[in-house]
């Protein structure tokens, strides 16, 4: 993880993408001072923040994380819909588990 925010990655990743600060700066709702204190690693990005350049850039939270200072967060990741329907698969069956240690319970 970089100690301060490195410049030369961003401003590489962001000649890449064809986008500027400004550009950045629009997406992240903030204007040209702003941008600018982010650049001189006077600024902390947020979460949010990471999760949008992430995606302008075409890079992972955790590369713009690594790159953009040491008290930056890593968004957490929401789980895919395959991850849900595996969870939601095991909460059933340890239902029907536990009904029928219920039923059988009544029983005796």
């Amino acid at each position: 993880m970089a100690l301060f925010f490195d410049r030369e990655w961003f401003d590489a990743k962001l000649a890449a993408s064809h986008l500027s600060q400004a550009d950045i700066a629009r997406a992240l709702g903030i204007g040209d001072v702003q941008i600018a204190e982010i650049w001189k690693d006077q600024r902390e990005l947020s979460a949010k923040d990471v999760t949008i350049l992430a995606a302008l850039l075409a890079v992972s939270a955790e590369d713009i994380a690594l790159h953009a200072g040491i008290s930056t967060p890593i968004p957490k990741s929401q789980p895919t819909l395959a991850e849900l329907a595996q969870r939601l698969a095991r909460v059933e069956a340890e239902l029907a588990q536990i009904k029928t240690q219920l039923r059988e319970g009544h029983r005796s």
